[in-house]
């Protein structure tokens, strides 16, 4: 076995390395936090932590991070107001499993439903709904990228005689806007639809906006039956990672014990990285609430002044409220592919997640504007 990498391995190693090290400098785009340091933890890479099978469970396989998982679920139901005695979750690969998790419940819950999303949603919930085999209904979006209430009642009545499974968009991927769920709710109880679900995909904006208590509410109080966030996100994480959270009694429906595992199977993959809710457990830990609030009002500072420095060189660039996306037109595909700047319909995005400075706006504020002159009917 090798011991040690040939020259020429090293220096492709030693290469990539550098230019990743480079391209973090020019990362605004997209909803990715970089401002963590997990230096302590660094040890536990060299173990293989497994949390196989469900985290409340104990299993054989006794090299995991289960307790700690479970106070970072229990951290987040407490945040997002879950039911007492009877709420449910695990730590996941990314907000994407957690919308497969979370439709899936609701499929068992109702297998002849019907799933309403915007045409603002991720791009997994189509995905999985196929998974699923799910009928689903794609609703219109307003300007700012909200669901259009008006079409998701006009739908949901046309087939009123169907269990209704709405995907609520916490903040959309390139607008960051926010489905309201009492409108939603409003429109149940006017169509009288008595058996509903309602999951919420709060993959970005979940976090901080239950931490500033912003309005529109959309956690259990306010009618979610299930939630997804991302934990590489706005807390920071080297490895993707999120969690779900669901109400007990409709998780109960799902799930089978496997004997040599000595757990339950009640995830959506086998093996579990061990890894993830340990570097979760550690932002929360040593940020605690306030030092998450703090986090967040920072990044809507930034928000606010790149706002303000686009608008200052004549580039008409606007949030939704209280978001830390800044929507504006697309730039040159030189500029994009420079600052990695995601792109749809002709709006482009800068995400002032944590990690990104004034510094760094500025230097991107100037790029824009040479980028103005020089293709001006670009931008309009």
């Amino acid at each position: 076995m090798k011991t040690q990498l040939n020259t020429q391995d090293n220096d492709r190693l030693s290469t990539y390395m550098k230019m990743a090290e480079e391209r973090s400098k020019y990362f605004i785009g997209y909803p990715i936090a970089q401002d963590f340091d997990y230096s302590e933890l660094y040890p536990l890479l060299r173990l293989p932590l497994n949390n196989v099978g469900d985290p409340w469970v104990e299993s054989t396989y006794d090299l995991n991070s289960r307790s700690l998982e479970l106070e970072v679920l229990e951290f987040f139901a407490e945040l997002f107001n879950a039911p007492a005695k009877n709420w449910w979750g695990y730590v996941t690969n990314g907000g994407s499993e957690g919308n497969l998790y979370g439709l899936y419940v609701a499929r068992e819950l109702y297998p002849n439903g019907i799933v309403y999303y915007s045409e603002a949603t991720h791009y997994s919930v189509q995905k999985n709904i196929q998974l699923l085999n799910l009928r689903s209904i794609v609703i219109r979006t307003q300007k700012n990228g909200e669901m259009d209430y008006e079409d998701l009642n006009a739908m949901v009545q046309m087939h009123r005689d169907q269990p209704v499974i709405i995907l609520a968009n916490i903040g959309t991927t390139m607008m960051e806007a926010k489905d309201d769920l009492q409108q939603i709710q409003q429109i149940l109880r006017k169509q009288a639809i008595k058996n509903h679900y309602i999951h919420c995909d709060a993959a970005l904006a979940g976090t901080y906006s239950a931490l500033l208590d912003l309005k529109p509410g959309f956690d259990f109080n306010n009618g979610t039956d299930s939630m997804a966030i991302s934990g590489h996100k706005f807390i920071g994480s080297p490895i993707p990672c999120g969690l779900v959270l669901v109400k007990k009694n409709y998780k109960d429906r799902i799930g089978k014990a496997i004997p040599y595992i000595g757990t339950v199977d009640t995830t959506i993959t086998g093996s579990r990285n061990g890894h993830s809710p340990i570097f979760m457990w550690y932002a929360i830990k040593k940020l605690g609430k306030e030092g998450l609030k703090q986090r967040a009002l920072e990044c809507l500072e930034i928000a606010a002044y790149t706002v303000k420095s686009l608008n200052d060189i004549g580039v008409k660039a606007w949030t939704n409220p209280s978001a830390l996306t800044v929507v504006f037109p697309a730039p040159s595909i030189e500029l994009r592919q420079k600052w990695q700047i995601a792109t749809e319909d002709g709006n482009s995005h800068v995400i002032c997640m944590p990690g990104v400075s004034k510094a760094q706006i500025d230097h991107f504020v100037a790029d824009l504007k040479e980028d103005v002159v020089l293709k001006a009917p670009v931008l309009g």
